[in-house]
């Protein structure tokens, strides 16, 4: 296999096509497994002019990704492969359509080359966020009060633009689970759009860790989330369907689905020095879900503690605190108000539930993080709610058909 091009020649090449010059690169990051970098940019315009004065320089974000061969029964290789194809089909095609409310970088320039070994260069030239949003989120729970409302602002913004508009895109094109693409390559050899199935936690790619879960009986949530409820099915299970998107007919959320980002976190955004702006990029894991999956993540894993619940000890079972619907209301009507469409606040709060249960299945079965107390608190009571039981047997017997609400 030939040794992947160099940042510096990937840059320049790009560069040249704006009329551009590479004055410096810097690496910022490697990508998973040293699949590629992440590097910043200085260009200035390719002329002799600057004997007479200095050129005006520009700063842009080089994403360089050069992965070796797709494997056949690799699901996590597959997976950031297909993600970094998913990320630029998104910058190129979606990501122009946004509103200024809903800032995102701007691909200046891409490559998307596949070579005869099966190996591929993937390229982006992206403007430098940083440059009006200077402070990075770093780690979970870094959030302040004003970047957590600018966070709910922007996502409820971001699903409200798209929900009444994914009902125009062609489902057949977009991207399977990884194994299964990998599976069909032949027949879906057109360009990658968005994922399916939104976000990278979902059970149909997760089997292997579910499948630890629960056969770890000392496990607290084996029981609860693994052991059959309604035929021969989990919890677990029921949740992932009802959440599912569709190629092809009704699902029990069809109706309420939008394009999410899939990796809500506070690593994934910059906002301005007042915070009150935010910005998030890596959209690797975009594709059709509901709005609250990005919500379960975020409160999880980049709110403070203290904006969801009162006091500082957690009970054992905890019902929403008004903290927690403080920031669910504040998203849930500009949703509307961007959409122009109706969400009954009952039928979301049951969406917001099933999300939660969906999300602790992942975090129980693959490692714990952020507010996690909260969060088995949290399912603890959703799972004893009755009602929200029978509406999720319910919906798994009329997946499919017309009528679904939860």
């Amino acid at each position: 296999m030939p040794s992947p091009p160099s940042p510096s020649k990937v840059a320049a090449s790009l560069l040249a096509e704006k009329g551009l010059e590479l004055q410096e690169l810097n690496i910022l990051q490697f990508l998973w497994k040293s699949y590629g970098y992440i590097c910043h940019i200085t260009a200035s315009a390719n002329t002799t002019s600057s004997k007479s004065s200095p050129l005006e320089t520009q700063s842009f974000i080089l994403k360089l990704i050069t992965p070796p061969p797709t494997k056949a029964d690799d699901e996590g290789h597959t997976r950031k492969i297909l993600s970094y194809q998913v990320e630029q089909y998104f910058y190129t095609h979606l990501a122009t359509q946004l509103p200024p409310s809903l800032p995102v970088a701007r691909c200046i320039a891409s490559i998307n080359e596949h070579h005869p070994d099966g190996s591929s260069t993937t390229a982006m030239l992206l403007s430098d966020l940083r440059e009006r949003y200077p402070v990075a989120g770093e780690k979970r729970d870094a959030l302040n009060v004003g970047q957590v409302m600018a966070a709910v602002d922007w996502l409820s913004g971001f699903h409200g633009f798209w929900w009444p508009r994914v009902k125009d895109m062609d489902r057949s094109a977009l991207v399977r689970p990884p194994l299964e693409e990998v599976k069909n390559d032949g027949h879906h050899a057109t360009q990658k759009t968005v994922w399916l199935n939104g976000g990278y936690t979902y059970l149909a790619t997760r089997r292997e860790e579910y499948k630890k879960l629960a056969a770890d009986y000392d496990h607290e949530w084996n029981d609860p989330l693994t052991d059959w409820v309604e035929d021969a099915l989990s919890i677990s299970e029921m949740v992932a369907t009802v959440l599912a998107p569709k190629e092809k007919g009704w699902s029990a959320t069809h109706g309420y689905q939008t394009l999410i980002h899939g990796d809500v976190k506070s690593e994934n955004l910059f906002t301005t020095t007042s915070g009150d702006e935010v910005a998030f990029y890596d959209f690797q894991y975009t594709g059709l879900g509901l709005g609250v999956c990005d919500l379960a993540k975020l409160f999880t894993c980049s709110v403070p503690l203290s904006m969801l619940i009162e006091d500082e000890v957690i009970p054992h079972e905890l019902a929403m605190q008004i903290g927690e619907k403080q920031l669910l209301e504040r998203y849930w009507k500009r949703l509307k108000d961007v959409s122009g469409k109706e969400y009954l606040w009952d039928i979301f709060v049951r969406h917001w539930e099933t999300a939660l249960v969906d999300w602790l299945r992942f975090q129980a079965s693959w490692g714990f993080w952020g507010n996690t107390q909260w969060l088995e608190a949290r399912v603890r009571s959703i799972l004893k709610d009755k009602q929200w039981r029978e509406g999720l047997v319910g919906n798994m017997k009329f997946t499919g058909n017309d009528a679904m609400v939860l």
